[in-house]
């Protein structure tokens, strides 16, 4: 008997414990209730039905949900008298126009002060059907080696990303320029590559992981490349010459790790427009692009870039317009600077004497901005200009740039 009274005024004690609670909770509790949306992101994409999850708790208990969607109710004032709960709910987006819209969670608590809490989030509608095709057909191109293969394709709607799948390589496909729906892939054939016909895709995805695929086929063709040697007039390129260079710069090897390691933080978007310029006023082409040569200090090997002869300490400026990302002194190249355009392309100049005033790397160039004076500093035969450009870390020849059309 006495247990039984034990046990009782337990659970009387236990029962005021709790009304009192809850009185409190009632009629001083002003925190909000926690809510959480999921299912839907802030400033994503969607198309078809979205589900949407709300999960929602207070101490006391959440009284009422509504869900506003461009400021119109899809649930309101719901009585759901739960200390926690989950509620589903599905958005058709089909009904709904293409562009932003506004998803509104309201919760109210079941206290006296009637506390608020809400979650707004902001997401995009696209049930554009996705379609692609190339700008000009893509049944009979060819290209030599050491030039640039171009790519155009228009969509029916800007893209999330598109890539392009060649020569066991993947490239970038961006807006040829803001706001259009025509894009470009720049893909570069090394003058090294074998002749054959090779075969490449274009993968393009939009916003709401929609994929469409092109796909073509590209006739790399030879190209006679001149061979010869390179003669060295003594006390210039001289073993103690080339020696000396090399212990005032760092190695060239470095630099080519750089630029490797750079091509891959390049932007994936064309900071440029138009067609790029010589950096300098060509008086003749010494070297032509691809010319197999032979000197004592580097045997036989492909020239992978052009040399410009001009008067000494001639003004060498930006062959387009783009950011520094390199301006340092290297055993062969000597004084170097390199401007990233934008898609993996590089432009690269060699020897120059020295750098302009106000030269600074990550600073933005324009087209035509100095950059140097044209030298024989690194590894020349005299005073000259060495202009190379880069896609992918892949040699290409900058004069095609110069005239630049699509394929």
């Amino acid at each position: 008997m006495k247990k039984l009274q034990f046990f009782g005024w337990v659970l009387a004690l236990g029962l005021c414990g709790w009304v009192g609670k809850n009185t409190y909770h009632y009629f001083f509790d002003k925190k909000s209730p926690e809510v959480i949306l999921s299912g839907i992101v802030n400033g994503g994409y969607y198309a078809g039905d979205i589900s949407c999850v709300v999960n929602g708790s207070h101490p006391y208990k959440v009284g009422k949900i509504s869900v506003f969607l461009d400021e119109t109710p899809l649930i309101y004032n719901f009585s759901l008298g739960k200390s926690s709960f989950e509620h589903p709910f599905t958005i058709n987006t089909r009904t709904l126009t293409n562009g932003k819209h506004d998803l509104k969670v309201k919760l109210i608590d079941g206290t006296f002060h009637k506390n608020e809490a809400c979650k707004e989030c902001q997401f995009n509608v696209d049930n554009t059907h996705l379609q692609a095709a190339f700008v000009r057909s893509v049944t009979d191109l060819k290209v030599f080696q050491g030039r640039t293969l171009t790519l155009q394709f228009q969509t029916s709607k800007p893209l999330k990303e598109a890539k392009v799948h060649a020569f066991s390589k993947e490239f970038d496909c961006v807006p040829e320029k803001e706001g259009s729906l025509v894009y470009e892939a720049f893909v570069p054939i090394d003058c090294e590559e074998t002749p054959n016909e090779y075969l490449f895709t274009v993968n393009c995805i939009d916003q709401v992981e929609n994929v469409v695929t092109l796909e073509g086929k590209v006739q790399v063709i030879p190209f006679p490349f001149k061979k010869g040697n390179l003669s060295v007039p003594v006390g210039s390129a001289t073993a103690e010459y080339v020696a000396k260079e090399k212990e005032l710069g760092h190695s060239q090897q470095l630099l080519n790790d750089q630029l490797a390691e750079l091509a891959q933080k390049s932007p994936h978007k064309k900071l440029w427009q138009g067609q790029f310029c010589a950096p300098t006023d060509i008086i003749r082409i010494t070297t032509e692009f691809g010319n197999i040569r032979t000197t004592p200090q580097r045997g036989r090997y492909a020239h992978k870039a052009i040399d410009i002869a001009n008067h000494p300490r001639s003004i060498i400026w930006a062959p387009q317009d783009g950011v520094v990302i390199v301006k340092e002194r290297y055993g062969y190249s000597g004084n170097t600077v390199a401007i990233d355009h934008g898609c993996g392309i590089i432009s690269l100049l060699f020897h120059l004497d020295s750098f302009a005033d106000d030269l600074e790397i990550g600073q933005t160039i324009k087209k035509g901005n100095p950059v140097g004076k044209l030298g024989k500093t690194g590894y020349a035969d005299g005073y000259h200009l060495h202009w190379e450009m880069r896609i992918k870390d892949i040699a290409i020849d900058p004069l095609e740039w110069t005239k630049f059309s699509v394929a």
